[in-house]
């Protein structure tokens, strides 16, 4: 009986162990773009620019990083996800490098339009790791007067190689397309005359 009794105790005292070792769940990594250094706000500024939160493509958005796996083959991971939505770090980062790349020009969120703010609108088509070690982004960009004319329509499609494997590697390349399809944006508002 005295050995029944401590086999049991054995057994109550095991399972709670087996029981947190068997339901311990590892939370999963988040990421946050590379921030742009921040610019100073121009004293007089030539030209408003509010920058609107990108529309993502479905696949997009999600909480996961996505990665393409092949030529049709699309995977959100479960284990390493963004650390705030991406729409805004994209939004956010967008804004600060275009500020650094115009200094001329106050760069904005979208809010209330008035008489002489344009608009900046984006569609998101693609922004994941490949199959191939490469980050890519790509979409198109709409700049628009107060009076919502279309003033300007453009794509992009930038990539960058991931200097090392991995989650980290990956977010930085993300990073560095993004900050190319923000020079190529800027370059273009400059050269259409649309900021300074």
């Amino acid at each position: 009986m005295a050995r029944r009794l401590d086999l049991f105790m054995v057994m109550l005292l095991v399972a709670p162990l087996l029981t947190a070792c068997a339901s311990s769940v590892t939370p999963p990594a988040r990421y946050l773009l590379p921030s742009v250094p921040a610019a100073g706000i121009p004293a007089t500024p030539v030209v408003d620019i509010q920058v609107d939160v990108p529309q993502l493509a479905h696949f997009l958005d999600v909480d996961g990083i996505v990665l393409q796996l092949d030529d049709i083959e699309m995977r959100e991971a479960r284990d390493h996800q963004w650390g705030d939505t991406l729409d805004r770090q994209l939004a956010r980062n967008l804004r600060s490098a275009l500020a650094l790349s115009l200094p001329a020009t106050r760069i904005t969120r979208a809010s209330n339009p008035s008489r002489e703010v344009l608009t900046l609108s984006l569609d998101i088509d693609e922004f994941q790791g490949r199959y191939d070690g490469y980050a890519v982004a790509s979409g198109q960009w709409q700049l628009r007067n107060a009076d919502n004319q279309l003033l300007h329509l453009g794509s992009f499609t930038q990539s960058a190689a991931l200097v090392d494997d991995g989650y980290p590697a990956l977010v930085r390349a993300l990073g560095q397309a993004w900050n190319d399809v923000a020079d190529e944006i800027a370059q273009t508002l400059q050269n259409k005359g649309y900021a300074r």
